[in-house]
């Protein structure tokens, strides 16, 4: 259906066209006539990257009043990206319209410079909930008069912990108001949401509910913990051109990863909330020019990014709460281009598998990771293509080429192509050369004695020793992060790992006895953040006293010393 045959006003039209859009996606093929030619309540479930900030902006800007000075139309959405990303296409359907004013708000950015923006008078809000309640908290917002309320990913909002902040916000809109609420999957919280704030809402769904996208392929490759890096690096090898989001569950491990990717000659950056708004932004920019190749964020990028043709989504760690599947797996595969999402997985992962495929009717094919000799074909045929591809300025090169043809004129084609490769493409080459089979066969099960947690290398493993780190808490550590360590410091080895326990300043891990002399002495050069860690067996640190304890002995030392002086001193003025 086209943008034309829905009554959209022409300014609008003049807007759409200059933004390139022919045909309606579906849910604006759904939304926009009902929307338009109605006052009602919508609930409509899409998934993200469907076109839903279109589906409602349009008919949200025909159908406020723009002769009057109060705030008419009120959008809100859980993030700051999503907040700056909606209010610029707002301002892009409305170019044509002077009056209607956008104003975003949103957390991370001078709340001084927002109120300016405010009391200069605007039409539409698009805020983040917390900064609005900010914002109501010190009158410096006026949305008793607002007849429209957009709430943009509703789910997502609920699940960061918002349903107090949204019904605050909401109690300060007049009862009269029209809401549309817009969401990716709808668990019971958004229903209470609609129950309480809407009055015989309409309902559109597009695709089946929490269902992901039809244009996403879902991947996932089987490896041991202590391999999924090197499966990560292997997979950005095998697709030359990859532009992707890889989603880390936590921030520390985010930063870890970018930092071993750029440290491994990749384009990458992370994005996580330790991160300013400023240096957000700038990560963003680079990201949206394809300077940056990979972004590794934690899912505080699931929503919002305004980014567009992304090959791949790449779940490094399943999230916690598999629904944000849909909404990482939805940032590629959108405006009807095929996208693909991966999960690294290690086995005791895999049963997520199918209770992801029931929530997305979607079905994962089990893939490999490629072997060295795959990768190095990849990457050698992706340079010859782009040899071969590559345009030729002959006002530029042609007075050098009479002099590079008499310097190679001694090698035959062959020869020549050879030693062009070569030049080209050794580091992979090198790097491949005995590159290990990284896959793990989910069918096979090892054979384990009695009593054995595993077996490697000969080596009896039944018992376990209680090992002392000196990274807790305030390190921001863990368990995943020591597991890592532990390997990386065994790397051709398969060390068993008991139970772990974070404390605030050290933690305890068990590893497999056998083990204890080797780790220890491999641990020894570890250092986090500049500090050396110790790692040693923790009977032994009991039996060592902390450093107040000897302060502590050094003390009553002193004092012993001080009272024997003081007792002698006594004794010689009787005498």
């Amino acid at each position: 259906m086209s943008f034309e045959n829905v009554g959209l006003i022409s300014e609008l039209l003049r807007a759409v066209e200059d933004l390139g859009f022919e045909n309606m996606m579906p849910v604006q093929a759904e939304a926009l006539p009902l929307l338009l030619e109605n006052e009602c309540d919508l609930i409509a479930l899409a998934q993200t990257g469907t076109g839903k900030t279109a589906a409602f902006g349009l008919p949200l800007i025909q159908k406020i009043d723009l002769n009057n000075q109060n705030i008419e139309g009120l959008v809100i959405c859980p993030t700051r990206e999503l907040c700056i990303q909606i209010a610029n296409d707002l301002k892009k359907y409305s170019k044509y319209l002077s009056s209607c004013s956008v104003v975003p708000v949103y957390g991370g950015a001078s709340i001084e410079m927002q109120i300016r923006e405010l009391k200069k008078g605007c039409k539409i809000v698009v805020a983040t909930p917390g900064r609005m309640n900010d914002l109501i908290g010190r009158g410096k917002v006026d949305i008793s008069h607002v007849r429209y309320v957009v709430l943009d990913e509703a789910d997502e909002m609920l699940n960061m912990g918002f349903k107090e902040d949204l019904d605050a916000i909401l109690d300060c809109t007049p009862d009269n108001r029209h809401t549309w609420l817009f969401s990716a999957t709808m668990p019971r919280e958004v229903e209470e949401i609609a129950n309480n704030y809407q009055k015989e809402p309409q309902r559109i769904q597009i695709g089946s509910r929490n269902q992901g996208s039809d244009n996403v392929r879902h991947f996932y490759y089987l490896v041991h913990a202590k391999d999924r890096y090197l499966a990560l690096k292997r997979i950005a090898d095998y697709y030359p051109d990859i532009y992707a989001i890889i989603f880390c569950r936590t921030k520390v491990e985010t930063q870890e990863v970018a930092d071993m990717l750029i440290r491994d000659g990749y384009n990458a950056d992370s994005l996580h909330g330790d991160l300013s708004q400023a240096q957000r932004d700038h990560v963003m920019s680079r990201f949206r020019l394809r300077n940056i190749q990979m972004l590794v964020a934690t899912d505080v990028a699931a929503r919002g990014l305004d980014v567009s043709n992304l090959t791949h989504v790449i779940n490094y760690n399943l999230p916690d709460e598999l629904e944000q599947y849909v909404h990482r797996s939805g940032r590629t595969g959108r405006a009807d281009k095929q996208g693909i999402s991966i999960a690294i997985l290690n086995l005791k992962e895999k049963y997520k598998i199918k209770n992801i495929e029931k929530l997305i009717k979607k079905s994962f094919e089990k893939a490999n990771i490629p072997t060295g000799k795959e990768v190095c074909r990849k990457q050698l045929f992706n340079m010859i293509n782009k040899v071969e591809q590559a345009e030729v300025d002959e006002k530029q090169i042609g007075d050098f080429i009479p002099e590079i043809v008499a310097k190679l004129s001694w090698l035959d084609r062959e020869d020549l192509i050879k030693k062009f490769v070569s030049l080209e493409f050794n580091r992979f080459l090198d790097y491949y050369k005995d590159a290990p089979d990284l896959n793990v066969d989910e069918n096979k099960k090892e054979e384990r004695p009695k009593g054995d947690k595993k077996k490697s290398k000969g080596k009896s493993k039944g018992k376990f020793t209680r090992m002392f780190i000196s990274l807790g808490r305030r390190d921001r550590i863990v368990p995943q992060r020591i597991i890592a360590m532990i390997n990386e410091a065994m790397p051709n080895e398969r060390v068993e790992i008991g139970r772990i326990d974070l404390l605030d300043n050290f933690s305890y891990v068990e590893v497999g006895s056998s083990w204890v002399d080797e780790l220890t002495f491999a641990m020894a050069d570890k250092f986090v953040k500049g500090r050396q860690i110790v790692f040693e067996p923790a009977e032994a640190k009991a039996k060592k006293p902390s450093d107040r304890e000897r302060r502590g002995r050094k003390s009553l030392r002193n004092n012993d010393f001080e009272k024997r002086k003081e007792t002698n001193k006594s004794k010689k003025r009787r005498k």
